[in-house]
């Protein structure tokens, strides 16, 4: 597997599997956290523009997309119910999703990025149980509580590496 950054010729792949994505959070008891329509494909435009937007490929084929970013999150200013474990610069993932056809794919994205700044910030939903159970089995800690500005809750994960 490698990683690289989305072209806007991705798009389209990147529509469909955000698609199936939502169907499978739907179909595991979190159909609220995207809804049926996020990401949005102006978001995903713009992800592409600012550099922000990744794809993992095997075989020349995209089976995962997400977001990274190293640098502050506004969301992530402040945290309740807990603490972030260090105050250190971060990266930040946000919107990872695998079409399922490779096991470990979702993981080897998170290690790659943690790769690129050694300090991860992710967040998800309280019924995203499928995330959660992925970052506490790469050994992310739960760090509390964080509000997006529509002020939906989502659980605060970091990750240092060692």
């Amino acid at each position: 597997m490698k990683i690289r950054k989305t072209t806007m010729a991705d798009l389209e792949v990147l529509l469909h599997l955000y698609d199936n994505a939502r169907s499978f959070m739907a179909a595991h008891n979190n159909p609220t956290q995207w809804g049926v329509s996020y990401p949005s494909r102006a978001l995903l435009e713009s992800d592409i523009r600012t550099g922000c937007s990744y794809v993992c490929e095997e075989h020349g084929k995209i089976i995962a997309a997400f977001y990274y970013r190293f640098g502050a999150d506004d969301t992530y200013q402040r945290i309740y119910n807990g603490q972030w474990l260090n105050e250190s610069p971060y990266g930040v993932v946000h919107r990872i999703a695998s079409d399922g056809t490779i096991r470990g794919t979702a993981s080897f994205c998170l290690k790659w990025a943690l790769s690129q700044c050694g300090n991860l910030k992710i967040d998800t939903h309280r019924d995203n149980s499928v995330m959660q159970h992925l970052l506490a089995k790469n050994k992310f800690t739960r760090c509390g509580i964080i509000y997006l500005e529509d002020g939906s809750e989502r659980i605060a994960y970091q990750k240092k590496a060692y």
